[in-house]
């Protein structure tokens, strides 16, 4: 058997999958800091034990700097890595860096860009050398010919250096960099999170969730090759919108595609607790709604802890949520989602998962006028069994037929 595991800040979530890919059961707990393995130790009693694969978002999961050459083009390069990535960007600067803005943002790790290969040194090489002050781990993925400078400068802090994001102008190669994040929030930030005492907790994890999840979606995607999958998750503070369009097409064969082929935007503004004033107010603004629902989402926001007892209002957040996000996400990677659109859209969050009858849900992403061209042959599903993060997991850990299997418990 294999335990997966999402260790979020509020809620610890298990899967016991067999090795061929087949859902035996599911459960949670509340999560347990600051000794995580608590709520996990209970979870292998009553969903079952196996080998444990394990992603975290807990303690706020990654916040991530990026610090850039020029905002069009070094740092927003930075940025859709470090989006696709699984991080939580916390800021963002281009040309020489203020040190003291980026340490209020309070980052567990730092992504430095700037410069094609064989291209301008300089920005690159002063925000090393102004960054060597900054006590948090630097991924170094910028110009290649001024690298070891730039490890030079950076010599008393901890770096992973990986190939150039942009090696060129107009080319994005950002797997390395992704490589490289996710083995720096594995070695370097998990374990300064507060969340366990010893090094057990850090040995489990294997990827930050968001990036897991994602590698989910792409799973999800080769399986469904007429059209892109896109998958919104609303939670209480964050809406996340990931969408993968499949790199072979109904032949099998490899094709090119216009963008990083799996992509993930993240709305801090929209979500149904802690964020929830500010779906009512995009939506007011938006013209999604005319009808004012502050009061309602003003109560969630103040009463986290709290469920209202009205699931219709839920349903309308929820639905304005995944509609704004899926708008803004479409404006991120240019309306591009392939060669036919969306084939499949995934809702994932505990709104959905608990609301039975998820029409309404469906009928206003299908009649929303910007939305409509994109999900109108779309085929809608609910994440019931929270699959996708252990898709991912099994998905990187070597166990593709196995991840392939129980993610058409979706397709």
């Amino acid at each position: 058997m294999i335990l997966c595991l999402d260790v979020g800040s509020t809620w610890t979530k298990a899967a016991l999958i067999t090795e061929e890919g087949e859902l035996v059961r599911t459960g949670q707990h509340p999560t347990t800091p600051p000794e995580v393995l608590r709520g996990i130790d209970a979870l292998r009693d009553t969903v079952g034990d196996g080998e444990i694969l394990a992603c975290s978002s807990a303690g706020g999961g990654l916040r991530l700097a990026v610090v850039g050459q020029e905002r069009v083009v070094s740092a927003e390069a930075g940025y859709r890595v470090a989006l696709s990535a699984g991080a939580k960007i916390v800021h963002v600067s281009a040309g020489p860096v203020d040190v003291r803005a980026l340490r209020a943002s309070s980052p567990d790790l730092v992504l430095l860009v700037g410069g094609t290969d064989g291209g301008d040194r300089s920005v690159l090489l002063h925000n090393a050398a102004k960054l060597a002050r900054v006590a948090v781990p630097i991924v170094l993925a910028g110009n290649v010919e001024a690298q070891q400078e730039a490890l030079r400068l950076l010599a008393a802090r901890t770096v992973v250096a990986c190939p150039n994001v942009l090696p060129d102008v107009g080319q994005l190669d950002p797997e390395p960099a992704r490589k490289a994040i996710r083995a720096a929030f594995l070695q370097h930030v998990i374990g300064g999170k507060g969340l366990s005492r010893g090094p057990r907790f850090r040995q489990l994890v294997r990827a930050v969730t968001p990036d897991a999840v994602l590698a989910g979606v792409s799973r999800l995607a080769a399986q469904d090759r007429e059209g892109a999958v896109l998958v919104v998750d609303v939670g209480g503070a964050t809406t996340d919108v990931y969408s993968a369009v499949s790199t072979a097409d109904s032949e099998g064969l490899e094709r090119t595609v216009a963008l990083p082929p799996d992509r993930r935007t993240v709305e801090g503004d929209l979500g149904m607790r802690w964020s929830a004033p500010g779906v009512v107010a995009e939506a007011l603004a938006e013209r999604l709604t005319t009808e004012d629902l502050t009061e309602e989402a003003r109560l969630r926001a103040e009463n986290v802890g709290w469920l209202p007892d009205d699931p219709a209002v839920d349903v309308r957040l929820a639905s304005f949520a995944a509609i704004l996000a899926v708008r803004r996400h479409l404006r991120q990677v240019d309306g591009q989602l392939g060669p036919h659109g969306a084939g499949l859209l995934v809702l994932s969050g505990g709104v959905f998962r608990h609301t039975p009858d998820i029409t309404p849900v469906v009928d206003a992403l299908r009649g929303d006028p910007v939305l409509r061209p994109v999900l109108r042959t779309a085929e809608i599903t609910v994440d019931r069994d929270y699959v996708l993060a252990p898709v991912g997991l099994l998905a990187e850990s070597g166990r593709l037929d196995a991840a392939d299997r129980l993610a058409k418990r979706l397709a």
